[in-house]
């Protein structure tokens, strides 16, 4: 049966993305390329949202800290097992790769959900990007609790932020990977900075001590996290919801396979381990700084409660802190931008990644002028990884576990399937499932993860025993 799945023409030298073809050996990368790669896009503006959740949460130092590098370990420790082994094995875009095992139909319907979260994703981060243009020329800003836009100023700037943002994107892997070396170090000592100054400012205006471990830790328990009532409408976080929160925030790219666009180009499996200089840099100590921002920001005033990047970082760092938001939001939203734009090009294969991409720019540039996008972004960033994860299960256990259970792997490529009904009862009952566990057991929606992946695992790979028995006759006995 003809494999309709390879269909579209083969990468070009220009354009030399591999979209649907497996990354050659001259194209591959070494540990420095994703090292600023992940730095780059895990210390970003959107840290100055994040790192204030866990102030206004009223969770302790403690449960912080703990909670930090444990929920870091096992979300490094998922791209390193999980994604980047498949991705140096099959070295395909997770787009292509789906598309293999689901069938065209199937893969659409993901690929435009998938394409359509990662722009709202980056449109957050080009609207972070602009509180910073805002404060620097002084034009009125919404605020982030507000809707719609509120003035012509904004939206020019929000559009110029994701103009440069969709061209750098556009130009490919290779040009968003040397953007992010650039900035990384960069930024990494700005946000060391916001830190140091935050702490400064408190012994300023508390005049507690510092000079021993003990006069530090003091500060952190007794002022920043103290452990107390969360603020109003805030849920109260354990060293539990930190864990989960942090091993999970990133769940639509290392168990939701979203990067095995970006890691089928490593040389090596081990290289993912780069993954750690974004978690550790950007979601340990950029979490913590923005934190420490935050809570002098209380502690000033009980009153302002929103936490406003460009603001926050001009009143530690002045210019160059509205430097590092913009540098910082752009530098996340490139890859974001580039993964969105595989998605959709994966829908449109014979029409041009360059053209897709920058598009797909252009969407999250408008989506960025609204600011309820970013007020919800912590909501929206546990929501898109859970609607993602399930096809991450999909694709793992057809990778490792079917051809050991003497089932066929890429059963669409195999056999011309165009819908996938294993893979698509996987994924819309695991989100079925979740649901369920958020809206009437009330369990936190980052807590629903890690039992969605079992049950989307479990689903795919019985309904593939009875699918498979089903199309048996009708199998190639070559593998796809």
């Amino acid at each position: 049966m003809h494999d309709r799945t390879e269909s579209a023409p083969p990468s070009t030298a220009a354009d030399s993305e591999f979209e649907r073809e497996p990354v050659p050996a001259e194209a591959r990368v070494g540990f420095r390329n994703l090292l600023g790669v992940y730095a780059g896009e895990n210390i970003a503006g959107t840290e100055l949202m994040i790192g204030p959740l866990f102030v206004a949460a009223g969770v302790s130092a403690a449960d912080l800290i703990l909670g930090l590098l444990v929920g870091n370990v096992l979300a490094v420790a998922s791209w390193m097992l999980l994604t980047a082994p498949i991705a140096v094995r099959a070295r395909l875009t997770l787009y292509y790769h789906l598309e293999r095992i689901c069938g065209r139909r199937l893969v659409t319907l993901y690929n435009l959900a998938n394409g359509l979260l990662f722009c709202f994703l980056a449109g957050a981060m080009i609207t972070i990007s602009a509180t910073a243009v805002g404060v620097l020329l002084k034009f009125p800003m919404p605020a982030l609790s507000d809707t719609l836009p509120n003035s012509l100023s904004w939206c020019v700037a929000v559009l110029a932020v994701g103009l440069v943002i969709a061209a750098v994107a556009a130009k490919g892997y290779r040009f968003v990977a040397w953007v992010a070396d650039l900035a990384a170090p960069w930024m990494v000592l700005v946000f060391l900075g916001f830190g140091i100054v935050g702490l400064k400012e408190f012994l300023h205006s508390t005049g507690q001590p510092f000079r021993t471990p003990a006069d530090a830790w003091a500060l952190f328990s007794e002022v920043i996290w103290t452990g107390g009532d969360p603020l109003p409408g805030k849920l109260k976080f354990t060293f539990w919801h930190v864990t989960f929160f942090a091993w999970f925030c990133n769940m639509a790219v290392h168990v939701g396979m979203a990067d095995l666009s970006l890691l089928r180009f490593a040389r090596k499996s081990w290289y993912s381990a780069a993954a750690a200089a974004g978690m550790y840099l950007g979601h340990f100590m950029a979490w913590i700084c923005a934190a420490v921002l935050y809570a002098l920001q209380l502690h000033l005033d009980r009153t302002h409660l929103t936490p406003l990047p460009g603001p926050l970082a001009s009143a530690a760092c002045g210019l160059t802190g509205l430097l590092c938001v913009i540098v910082a939001g752009w530098t996340t939203a490139n890859p974001t931008i580039y993964r969105a734009g595989l998605a959709f090009q994966a829908v449109m294969p014979r029409v041009s990644r360059v053209k897709v991409t920058f598009v797909t720019g252009m969407l999250a540039a408008v989506a960025g002028m609204f600011p309820a996008i970013t007020m919800k972004l912590l909501d929206f960033v546990a929501l898109y990884g859970l609607l993602l994860m399930p096809m991450g299960a999909v694709l793992f256990m057809d990778f490792w576990v079917l051809p050991r259970l003497g089932l066929r792997p890429m059963i669409a490529a195999a056999t011309g399937l165009s819908w996938n009904s294993a893979a698509a009862w996987a994924w819309f009952g695991t989100l079925a499932a979740c649901l369920l566990l958020v809206q009437v057991a009330g369990i936190p929606i980052f807590f629903v993860g890690l039992p969605g992946w079992f049950i989307a695992s479990a689903v795919y790979v019985a309904l593939s025993r009875l699918q498979q028995a089903r199309l048996s006759p009708g199998l190639r006995r070559d593998t796809p």
